[in-house]
Order: C-alpha cells, then structure tokens, then sequence
C-alpha cells in the first residue's frame, strides 16, 4: 500500500500563517524520511485559517527542502486560470525537480462569487469548461493540441525531457469520467463526500481511457487520518479536527481549536449529529485499527493509494498520527 499526504497548512489557535507554512514544510521533510510517496499542497482563498493559497509557489519550496518525494497540488482550481499558464508554471518546476511534480486540478470554484471574480479579475468563468480546460491543459502538456486547435502554433515553456503527472481531483462520477476521458489519474475525495465516492472510482475505472502518457488507470483516495498509541488518545486528538470541520461549516473560526477551546464547547443535539456525520470521512483510532479500515477502503474502492488528512491542534502528535500510519503498513504481524 502507497501512503500520500495532503496538507492544507492548517493555522492553529494562537499561532499565524508564518506558524503553520513553517509546519508544512516540516511535516514534508519528516514524511520524506517515513518513505511516504507524494505530498499534496491545496489552494484555499479568504480563510483565516488555512495558509495554503498559492500551491504551485508552496511545491516549489516544499521540493526544495525535499529530495525524493513526489510534490503537487491538492489541487489548482482550473476553472479560475488560463489552462496555458497553469502549465507553465507546473513545467517550470518539473524542469527545477525532475520527475518529481504532480499536477493536481479541481473544478471547485474556490469559493463565493466575490472570491471567484477576484481570481479572474472581474472576467465571467464558468465550471461548465472544466472539461475543454482539461483537455487543453493536457494537450499544452505533451504537445498534443490538435492542428485546428487556435493554440496549436504555440508550446508549454520551458521544454523539458519529463512532464509533471497530472491529477484530476474529483468527488462525484463526473469528475471521475473527466480524469478518465483524459486519461488522467484520479484523486478520489473521501474526506469531502464519503457517500459518493465508491461511485466515482467505478466510474472513473470503467471509464478509463488509456493514452500513451498514461497506459493504465491510476487512482487513490483522500481521507481523515488520525492515528495514535490508543483509542482513547485517539478520540482526545479528533475532538479539535471535529469542532475545526463543524466552525468551518458554520462560518465560524477556521483556525483549529485548542484541546481544551474543543472541550469547552457544549454542542447542540443538531451540532452533536453533524459531528457524528462527518466521522464518516475520517479514518481514528490506534495503528491496527486504522491500517484495517483503510485496508477495507483501499479494497471499496480498488486502489493501491491513500493518501491521508490531518487537521489537529498539536504539530508533534500529528507527525507521531503520521510516523505511526507508515509504521503499520510496515508491519506484517497485524
């Protein structure tokens, strides 16, 4: 089984965008020495609470404290940009870090009206092109754009002699049948929508389209991982990623809480369900536990990848969560 990481650079009480940039890139180094495969950055705009708002500008320092492990987006919202750019700038660090750069696209708007116009500088974009963004994106790739096409005179500077992967991040059937009509990997969220995610990764495996830069179907898929020595740490542990997730879906604070800013919240019956219900796209517990159930979602979902999400208060205890993951899957005795 492959382990990933996605790092939204999540700002804890108390602390600052510098805090938690700082933290990423930490946690990218330790996941490196773990043997973890890839690292995801993700782009999120007007928060208060996630510092992650420019990826390709994070990968490129995250790569170069790094020196295996794949680095990329979780991902660049594609229907804010122009195709064309966001190509260049993802060769541009494939030609710095060879081999090593995923691009991973959304077709999220990337927030209210007010964010998206700002993101396209007042110009009208609509996510019905997602799919012709895509499949222009691929073509600026690897020099395929079609002889009619208005772009085909043009070339994806600078030149290089590998391409970055591309990945489309999807949560339904039909951004699955995207990746798979363009014959991209697909990066299944399950920490977002669980309910549909079974759905899309058949969607996206019987859809898959093989191309000469991707001959087989790649798929994973992204969960809430909280791992810790016992099911009673565990919990404590989740208790701040469970009242972040509820603040953030109710417009609150998005910084994640302290332990005891979690504990001293009294839920209502209404905010205690939604707290249950969100259980379900996350993955706690201690290491067998956790190595179990993700084993039997890799199984669901016919994947030889998760690729793991952890939004808690304390940085030593989500590397410890992260440091105990890879361990298990190292294990054979459970």
């Amino acid at each position: 089984m492959k382990l990933s990481i996605l790092e939204q650079s999540p700002i804890s009480s108390g602390q600052d965008a510098t805090d938690a940039l700082r933290r990423t890139a930490d946690l990218a180094r330790f996941a490196e020495t773990l043997g973890y495969t890839r690292f995801w950055t993700a782009e999120h705009h007007s928060t208060s609470g996630l510092a992650g708002s420019s990826p390709e500008v994070l990968i490129s320092h995250l790569a170069s404290v790094t020196e295996t492990i794949r680095v990329g987006s979780g991902g660049v919202l594609l229907p804010q940009y122009s195709p064309y750019k966001v190509t260049e700038n993802f060769k541009v660090l494939e030609a710095l870090f060879p081999g090593r750069i995923d691009l991973g696209v959304g077709r999220s708007p990337g927030g209210g009206q007010t964010i998206r116009m700002a993101l396209t500088d007042g110009v009208q974009k609509s996510m019905n092109e997602f799919p012709r963004q895509l499949s222009d994106m691929q073509g600026f790739i690897d020099g395929t754009l079609p002889k009619e096409h208005d772009y085909a005179s043009i070339k994806a500077s600078p030149l290089t002699s590998t391409l970055p992967k591309t990945w489309v991040l999807g949560l339904s059937s039909r951004g699955a049948r995207h990746a798979a009509a363009n014959s991209t990997a697909f990066m299944c969220g399950h920490f977002i929508q669980p309910d549909n995610a079974e759905e899309a990764m058949d969607a996206y495996l019987n859809n898959f389209q093989p191309s000469e830069r991707q001959p087989e179907p790649k798929a994973a898929v992204c969960v809430f991982v909280i791992c810790a020595d016992t099911e009673e740490e565990a919990e404590h542990l989740a208790q701040t990623q469970d009242m972040w997730l509820l603040n953030v879906e109710k417009g609150r604070t998005t910084k994640i809480p302290t332990p005891e800013e979690a504990a001293a919240v009294t839920l209502t019956t209404e905010e205690e369900k939604k707290v249950q219900e969100n259980r379900k796209r996350a993955v706690i517990g201690t290491p067998q536990q956790v190595k179990k159930e993700l084993r039997r979602l890799a199984e669901l979902y016919h994947t030889d990848e998760i690729m793991a999400i952890t939004n808690i208060f304390d940085e030593e205890k989500k590397k410890h969560s992260f440091r105990l993951l890879a361990d298990a899957f190292r294990r054979d005795d459970f």
